[in-house]
C-alpha cells in the first residue's frame, strides 16, 4: 500500500542530484561540541521540506522519519522484517474482516518543546493522529500521498476531501467522521469501507503519518515545512535549503532503550545487539547532513574524514572501494568497512501517457514505446554506467516484497535494435523526408524530449540513450534542470520523459503498482497511465488477503504493466554503504527510513573529524 520515491536523474537513474554544485565537503553552521557523538554524511538529492503531507521525495522523508513517530515501526535488525510498537502500547486489535482497526497509544509521550506550545509540555494524544490523517485529505495541502491514504478507505475521509474541493472553503478539521475517531485520550479507531489486510503498513509510516500537533501547524502556517515538531528522537536544529541540515537529539525524548531481535543465526546482528542493547535512545547527539551534488566530491569528503558515513557508494568507485563486493584492503586499514545489498527498489523511465508524441493506448503508440524499450542497451547500462550495481528489472514489482517473482520474465530487459526497427517500420514510423530521422506516421516530427539533471552519471546515461536511439533512427533531445524543477514539471504533466525510482516502504509489492493506478495519475502515477483493466486488478489486490489467489492477480497486473510500457523498467539496484569503524550498529533498513537513533558514533571520532 506504500511506495517511497526517489525521483529524478536523467533517464532511469533515479538518483537526481541537486544542491551545492561542486561542494567539496560538509559545511557546518554550528560546530559540534567536543565529545558529541555525531553522524556526518551527505544526501545526493536536495530535500524539499519537512511537512509530511507535502512530501514525495525520499530524502526529505528520511529526515521526517526521525522527527515524527507513527504507531509502529520496524525492528532494526530483524530479517525478515518485524513490526514492533513505537508509540502504540501493543499490536492493534483487528476485526476478522480487516475493516476495524483499534490502536492504543502509550500515555506520557510528549512532543519536542516548541514556542507553539507556549512553554507547556504537550502530551501526544489520540486526537493528534486524527488530525494528522485529516491533513492528507485537506486539498490545500495538495498531498502527493493523498492517494495512498484515500485508498485505505477510511470512512468519511474522502467525503471531507470532496466537500472541501466542491465548496472551495477551508477544510473542516472539526467535523467528526465515522472512520477516524479518538475513542478516548489514548485510543484511535479506524473504520474502513473495504477490507484492508495490509493497513498495518499505513500505521508504520513515521515519515508521512507520524503524529503532528495541530497548534504547531497553525502557529507556523505556510512556514510549517521549516518547523517540524514531533515526538521522535531528533529535532531540526539548522536548515539551509539544499545545502545543510542539522538535527540534534530531542532532550525531552521519553525513556526508550535500545532493543532489537536479530535472528539466532545472524552473527553480525547478534554482535551489534550484545554491544548496544539496553542503552538509552538516541545513542548519538547530532546528525549533520550536507547536499553534495556530484559523486566525486561526495566520495572525497568521505575519504578525507569529513563524513563518517557514506550512503550509496557511487558506482564509478565501486571497483576501487569494494572489488568483488569486499572492502578494499587499503580502506580496511583506514578503519573503513562496506556493506553491499540488493536493495528494495526499481529504477524506471516514465513516458507521459498524455503527451501527443509518446503517449496513448493505440497500437502504434504502444509500438513506439516498446521499440524505445527494445533499443535501450540495459546490459551495458548496468555493466558500464552502474558498474554492475544492479540486476535487470523484469517487472515493476520490487525484490523482497509480495508479488515479486524472480522467475517472471518479460520483453522489458531485452536489447534488440533489429526488432525495434521492425516495430517502427511496421507502424509507420519511417524517415519520410530523408533527413535521417524517423517521423510520426502522419509525417510530423518525432522528437523524444527527456528531462535530466546536470550531474556526471546522468550525462553518462544520456550518452548511452543518445547512442541507442540514434541506432534505430529516433531523435532524442535532453533538457537538463535541477531535480526540484523536474519534479515540478513531472507533477504538472509537462515532461515527456524522466527517470524515476521507487523504493519499497513496506513488505507489500502493491505499493509500486500505484505508479500505474489511474486514480493516482499526476501524483505517484507520473506517467498518467489510465487503464480500467489494470485499475480493477489493483483494486482486487487491495482487498485480497495474502495467498495464491493474490499472487495470481499480481501476475496479471505485471503483464499489463509491461505490455503497455508506460515505463521503461531499468533495474533493481545493489547499494553499497560505507562507514568508519567508529560508526557502530549500522544496518541498511529493508524498506523504512529510521535508523539514526539506533547507531552509535564514538565521540573521539566526531571530535577528530569535526
Amino acid at each position: 500500500m506504500k511506495r517511497r520515491d526517489t525521483l529524478g536523474a536523467g533517464l532511469g537513474l533515479g538518483l537526481g542530484l541537486a544542491g551545492v554544485t561542486g561542494a567539496a565537503g560538509l559545511a557546518h553552521a554550528q560546530p559540534a561540541a567536543a565529545g558529541d557523538r555525531v553522524l556526518r554524511y551527505a544526501f545526493q538529492i536536495a530535500e524539499t521540506g519537512f511537512d509530511p503531507p507535502a512530501l514525495s521525495d525520499i530524502y526529505s522523508r528520511i529526515v521526517t522519519s526521525h522527527i515524527f513517530e507513527a504507531f509502529y515501526g520496524y525492528d532494526h535488525l530483524a530479517r525478515p522484517p518485524q513490526v514492533v510498537p513505537l508509540v502504540a502500547q501493543a499490536m492493534p486489535e483487528i476485526s476478522p474482516d480487516f475493516k476495524l482497526w483499534t490502536v492504543k497509544i502509550r500515555p506520557g509521550i510528549h512532543f519536542a518543546d516548541d514556542p507553539a506550545f507556549k512553554g507547556r509540555k504537550r502530551e501526544l494524544t489520540a486526537e493528534d493522529f486524527v488530525y494528522t490523517y485529516k491533513r492528507f485529505a485537506d486539498p490545500a495541502n495538495k498531498s502527493p500521498a493523498w492517494a495512498v491514504v484515500e485508498d485505505a478507505k477510511i470512512i468519511g475521509l474522502d467525503t471531507l476531501h470532496k466537500q472541501a474541493l466542491a465548496s472551495k472553503k477551508p477544510f473542516d478539521y472539526d467535523t467528526p467522521i465515522e472512520g477516524l475517531r479518538a475513542l478516548d485520550r489514548y485510543t484511535v479507531q479506524f473504520k474502513l469501507a473495504e477490507s484492508r489486510p495490509r493497513f498495518m503498513e499505513i500505521l508504520t509510516a513515521s515519515d508521512l503519518l507520524g503524529a503532528q500537533a495541530r497548534e504547531v501547524v497553525e502557529f507556523y502556517g505556510d512556514k510549517i515545512s521549516a518547523h517540524p515538531v514531533g515526538t521522535g528522537p531528533f529535532r531540526l536544529s539548522t536548515w539551509r535549503r539544499s545545502s545543510e541540515i542539522v538535527l540534534t537529539r530531542n532532550p525531552g525524548y521519553r525513556e526508550r532503550l535500545w532493543e532489537a531481535q536479530p535472528a539466532a543465526d545472524d552473527a553480525e546482528g547478534q554482535a551489534i545487539a550484545a554491544k548496544l542493547r539496553g542503552r538509552k535512545l538516541p545513542l548519538i547527539d547530532r546528525v549533520e547532513i550536507s547536499i553534495v551534488e556530484e559523486n566525486q566530491p561526495r566520495w572525497l569528503s568521505f575519504l578525507q574524514g569529513q563524513a563518517n558515513f557514506l550512503e550509496r557508494l557511487p558506482p564509478e568507485f565501486i571497483n576501487v572501494a569494494m572489488p568483488g563486493g569486499q572492502t578494499a584492503p587499503n580502506l580496511v586499514k583506514q578503519g573503513i568497512r562496506g556493506q553491499r545489498v540488493l536493495t528494495t527498489d526499481v529504477v524506471m523511465t516514465y513516458f507521459n501517457m498524455e503527451d501527443p508524441v509518446i503517449g496513448g493506448y493505440t497500437p502504434e503508440k504502444v509500438a513506439l514505446r516498446r521499440a524505445i524499450s527494445l533499443a535501450v542497451d540495459l546490459e551495458r547500462e548496468i555493466r558500464v554506467v552502474r558498474r554492475g550495481m544492479g540486476i535487470p528489472a523484469q517487472s515493476p514489482v520490487i525484490p523482497y516484497t509480495s508479488g515479486y517473482d524472480p522467475k517472471f520474465k518479460s520483453e522489458n530487459s531485452e536489447y534488440n535494435p533489429a526488432r525495434a526497427k521492425a516495430l517502427l517500420d511496421m507502424y509507420g514510423y519511417v524517415d519520410k523526408n530523408g533527413d535521417g530521422w524517423r517521423e510520426l506516421p502522419d509525417g510530423s516530427p518525432l522528437v523524444l524530449q527527456s528531462a535530466t539533471q546536470p550531474d556526471q552519471q546522468s550525462r553518462q546515461l544520456n550518452e548511452l540513450w543518445q547512442k541507442n536511439m540514434t541506432a534505430v533512427g529516433l531523435k532524442i533531445e535532453f533538457k537538463p534542470a535541477k531535480w526540484p524543477e523536474n519534479l515540478k514539471g513531472a507533477r504538472a504533466g509537462t515532461l515527456q520523459m524522466w527517470g524515476v525510482a521507487s523504493s519499497a516502504a513496506g513488505g507489500d509489492g502493491q505499493g509500486i503498482l500505484e505508479r500505474y493506478y489511474g486514480p493516482s495519475a499526476g501524483q505517484g502515477n507520473l506517467a498518467r497511465f489510465k487503464l480500467p483493466a489494470f485499475d480493477a486488478l489493483y483494486d482486487k489486490l487491495t482487498q485480497l488477503p495474502d495467498g495464491p489467489e493474490r499472487e495470481a492477480v499480481f501476475r496479471d497486473a505485471k503483464r499489463l504493466a509491461v505490455a503497455y510500457v508506460p515505463y521503461k523498467l531499468h533495474c533493481h539496484r545493489y547499494i553499497a554503504d560505507m562507514s568508519y569503524s567508529d560508526v557502530i550498529g549500522y544496518r541498511r533498513p529493508a524498506y523504512w527510513n529510521e535508523w539514526w537513533h539506533m547507531v552509535d558514533v564514538e565521540p573521539r571520532s566526531a571530535a577528530k573529524r569535526g
